[in-house]
């Protein structure tokens, strides 16, 4: 059996959790955060989804014993929902306090978007309106890094949308693979009303936009990591449309594929993320 501290990490969701924070201090970096406003953007961050992926598992601890889930610490007995609950609110308090350093208006931006994912958990997943805290937590990212200028600047426009578009495609990403058991469990977000098929085609569009927002944004044809991420989801998506009958690990993969090749192009946009 794992350790206390192994559980709390396993039931905190650390993929999406350090991909996130990942791409939140890339950002960072891109718009020229000096290195201490770095270092607190991405301890925030961090502290951050690890509270927001220790509260999915938290609040769906009944849900996962019933379904028998052998990945989540808490179905397993090695680690109890209190525990579990408490990490969640740990680690929403040292976000607080990692954030202060940013200044108010992008610690706010923050609050808000965590606090949008966990609305998530406690019920919007459940509902049609699942992807809402998606589009608005990924579309403030470049605002949270921005804002942590000195003097805060605003994000571009295009800079939120892509943003936003990248959340969209994230939700229906992560649902992909579950949608079946989640329908069993009672979960009706939007994803699981739509259906694989649907979701999928619905991602690859999303993440085509993105990547057209990107040229644009970036100034027109001629900036290369645009350009390169709108070919490659060209092919991307003409691949998962033609092979859209193909079981769900293949669109899952491209997908994320897809997501990759936008937010790398995202990063090098570099002083066009501000307005």
């Amino acid at each position: 059996m794992p350790s206390k501290a192994a559980s709390l990490a396993l039931s905190s969701h650390p993929g999406p959790a350090i991909a996130v924070t990942i791409i939140s201090a890339g950002l960072g970096f891109a718009v020229g955060l000096d290195p201490a406003a770095l270092i607190f953007l991405f301890l925030s961050m961090l502290a951050g989804q690890v509270s927001v992926g220790l509260s999915n598992d938290w609040i769906d601890a009944e849900l996962d014993r019933a379904a028998g889930r052998t990945d989540k610490p808490i179905a397993r007995g090695w680690i109890s929902a209190t525990s579990v609950r408490n990490g969640a609110w740990i680690a929403g308090a040292l976000m607080v306090a990692f954030a202060i350093p940013l200044g108010w208006s992008s610690a706010v931006t923050l609050f808000a978007a965590i606090l949008l994912a966990w609305a998530y958990n406690l019920g919007l997943k459940r509902t049609p309106f699942s992807v809402v805290p998606y589009i608005l937590s990924f579309g403030a990212l470049p605002a949270i890094a921005t804002l942590a200028l000195d003097p805060p600047q605003a994000p571009a426009l295009w800079a939120l949308s892509v943003g936003a578009l990248l959340g969209a495609a994230a939700h229906f990403a992560n649902t992909l693979p579950d949608i079946d058991a989640d329908r069993a469990a009672g979960v009706r977000g939007l994803p699981q009303l739509l259906g694989r098929r649907v979701s999928s085609i619905i991602a690859y569009i999303v993440l085509l936009l993105a990547a057209v927002l990107e040229v644009f944004g970036a100034g027109g044809l001629g900036f290369l990591p645009a350009d390169i991420g709108l070919a490659l989801n060209v092919v991307i998506c003409t691949i998962g449309i033609v092979l859209i009958n193909r079981p769900t690990r293949w669109h899952f993969r491209l997908i994320i594929l897809a997501s990759l090749i936008d937010v790398v192009a995202l990063l090098f946009a570099g002083p066009s993320l501000l307005a």
